[in-house]
């Protein structure tokens, strides 16, 4: 039986493999690298090895030395980096230690798409033809440009101009290589809007193969997936799919010999049609769907398959439904723009559990964040997952968007307030959920804030008294005077805050013997004031508490109207302070890969200047307007911190500083 396992991956799926190896009684290795050694994952190991670089983690003779040096006799590898190199499986076991996943021959066969597009043909799975990069004719347009190997989104590009395919080809070779170490790509028919299908499948080495259920995973940015559900809506409302979906499923399982857990992933048009897209021949982001619907933890399962073990007959039902939401450090109204930074605050209330099962209505969070943690650039952003189980399918959406509502998540920019939209979202809740989501119903209004323009001048209002309290409260005064006494009448005083759309609220108030006087916000009045809370009353009588954090110039204030971010402008800004007009400034730290213009060229509105790889994906800077290349800072191969100054175009007399 394992008794140590060292599981060669990070973040959220190093603490959910830990959690279950904790209640079944098996020590834990953690591995990292030099930017995670505060990670959550790293505290909570047994024991933990530093790997060398921060490509650490593609590094398999460093995780196979590690495992062997903190006498782990076995490995998990977790999902991305090398879960499903068939090379590092092999090296694990010639290594005498156990593999938790499949064989090395199944981890072959599915690790190029293009031989398992093949396979899948050949064993009577319906797959979309292949397309040759080099042979793609207009007629054949829309495509899809996809890596071989890996998956989560690196390496896709969709093509509808072929003049378009061979740059869209080349940007997906780096990624690839990037992200897997392979920058073989291919194409595809691309279906505009499709449906993401999948089917969970476990099998042991005695012949059992079960297909749990399915989930649905059609809410995706960039072709990666931020919300999945389980069962689908899509199969729910097909007559007759789901046994064919799950008998797919067993045929593609079966083709390769497969133990372990796995998914074999389908594209389905809206008539229940549906295509073979790929087998990922380890665990999934998007498992805890199938856990709270079946009862079943599929870590203790993969690990008593390693052990040998059998799996019942068949498996148990599903029931209720099950929503996943992930959290993503990233900018949904700026191209996704990753993020970076810290995240001081990072809670979900009335969690049920973390990384576990329960019954009942409720919430699960599966994080690899907590308060204090540093996002890096070197790595996917998902900071962390939050999973709603219900009865019904509305009630599952109600609950997750009230969650991801309340959550104080303070710090790095995320995508959360998009992901509660969509959850409210009509057609979502009609469960008219397709891969053009996002184009059908217009990310700009998806991706608004919670907090309307009326709830972000409330929250300034509040940022504004709480600190007011809080300097009465730490201010040094005589004994018996308070702080802030006057003899004389006081004219207004001001405090100023930019909100995350970069909107001034500038706060005027006065105390008077008689309360507090907003000259601006007329009908806004004060039940109290604190310097981490404060109560508005409108002027109907209502009133809201607000939440108040401050972290330097960094204010958050969480209340039920929604959540804002907010940025104290000081009174006398520091000389120099301020950007020029027309300036390109760098949205997040990360890596200068390709120049698109040179100093003095001439450059179009949208044309690409710069190019940086960050979090293992390619993010274009484009000139704001038509103009010239006037000042240039960036040089290929260049690290740049967020908010680097990289170029200048200006646009005659005038310039415009947009990015």
């Amino acid at each position: 039986m394992i008794s140590r396992i060292l599981v060669a991956n990070r973040g959220e799926i190093a603490r959910r493999v830990f959690a279950t190896c904790r209640r079944l009684g098996i020590a834990t290795v953690a591995v990292y690298t030099d930017p995670d050694v505060q990670a959550p994952h790293v505290a909570e190991a047994d024991a933990r090895v530093r790997l060398d670089g921060t490509a650490g983690y593609l590094d398999a003779a460093q995780l196979i030395a590690a495992a062997h040096s903190s006498g782990a006799d076995a490995v998990h590898p977790g999902y991305g980096f090398l879960s499903e190199n068939p090379d590092f499986a092999r090296m694990v076991i010639e290594a005498g230690l156990a593999w938790v996943g499949p064989p090395v021959a199944a981890v072959q066969a599915m690790g190029s798409k293009i031989e398992a597009k093949k396979m899948m043909a050949a064993a009577g799975v319906p797959v979309l033809d292949e397309l040759d990069p080099q042979t793609v004719t207009q007629a054949q347009l829309p495509v899809l440009v996809k890596a071989s190997a890996g998956g989560g989104g690196r390496g896709m590009r969709v093509v509808t101009d072929l003049s378009e395919l061979a740059d869209a080809v080349q940007a997906a070779r780096r990624e690839a290589q990037s992200a897997f170490g392979d920058p073989t790509v291919f194409c595809e028919r691309y279906l505009p809007t499709g449906h993401h299908v999948e089917v969970q499948v476990l099998a042991d080495e005695h012949g059992t193969v079960w297909a749990i259920g399915e989930r649905e995973c059609s809410i995706q940015r960039r072709h990666q997936k931020i919300i999945e559900e389980a069962p689908s809506p899509l199969v729910e409302r097909v007559a007759g799919m789901r046994d064919r979906l799950f008998r797919a499923a067993r045929l593609a399982a079966g083709a390769i010999g497969y133990t372990g857990a796995g998914t074999v992933e389908f594209l389905a048009d809206d008539h229940g049609a549906f295509y073979f897209l790929e087998m990922n021949t380890r665990l999934q982001v998007e498992h805890p769907v199938t856990e709270l619907t079946t009862g079943l933890d599929l870590v203790e399962l993969q690990l008593l398959v390693a052990d040998g073990e059998r799996l019942d007959a068949e498996p148990p039902a599903a029931r209720g439904h099950a929503v996943e939401a992930r959290i993503y450090a990233e900018d949904p109204a700026r191209n996704w723009q990753p993020q970076a930074g810290r995240v001081h605050r990072f809670e979900v209330p009335g969690t049920t559990t973390e990384f576990g099962l329960f019954t009942g209505t409720g919430i699960r969070l599966d994080s690899g964040i907590v308060d204090s943690s540093i996002v890096s650039i070197h790595y996917d952003p998902m900071l962390a997952k939050v999973i709603s189980y219900a009865p019904t399918r509305r009630r599952a959406a109600q609950v997750l968007a009230d969650a991801l509502a309340r959550t104080r998540l303070h710090g790095v920019g995320t995508n959360r307030d998009l992901l509660v939209n969509v959850l409210r979202h009509q057609g979502f809740l009609d469960g008219a959920t397709d891969t053009a989501f996002f184009d059908t119903h217009g990310l700009s209004g998806l991706a608004m804030p919670l907090a309307d323009e009326r709830a972000a001048r409330l929250s300034a209002v509040a940022a504004a008294l709480a600190e007011v309290a809080y300097n009465r409260a730490t201010a040094t005064v005589l004994a018996g005077i308070p702080s802030g006494w006057r003899n004389l009448v006081s004219a207004n005083q001001h405090k100023t805050y930019l909100d995350a759309g970069k909107r001034e609220h500038r706060i005027a108030y006065r105390f008077t013997r008689t309360g507090l006087v907003l000259p601006d916000d007329d009908g806004v009045t004060l039940e109290s004031a604190a310097p981490d809370e404060v109560v508005l009353a409108d002027g109907n009588g209502v009133a809201t508490a607000f939440a108040v954090c401050r972290y330097g110039a960094d204010v958050f204030v969480d209340s039920p109207l929604g959540p804002v971010a907010l940025t104290a402008v000081p009174r006398f800004p520091e000389p120099g302070s301020t950007v020029e007009k027309g300036s390109l400034l760098a949205p997040m730290p990360g890596t200068v890969i390709r120049l698109g213009a040179a100093l003095g060229d001439e450059v179009t509105t949208g044309q690409p200047l710069i190019w940086l790889e960050a979090m293992k994906m390619e993010h274009t800077i484009t000139a704001p307007a038509n103009g010239v290349v006037t000042q240039l800072n960036a040089h290929v191969g260049q690290q740049v911190d967020v908010g680097t100054i990289l170029a200048r175009v200006e646009h005659g007399n005038e310039t415009d500083g947009e990015l």
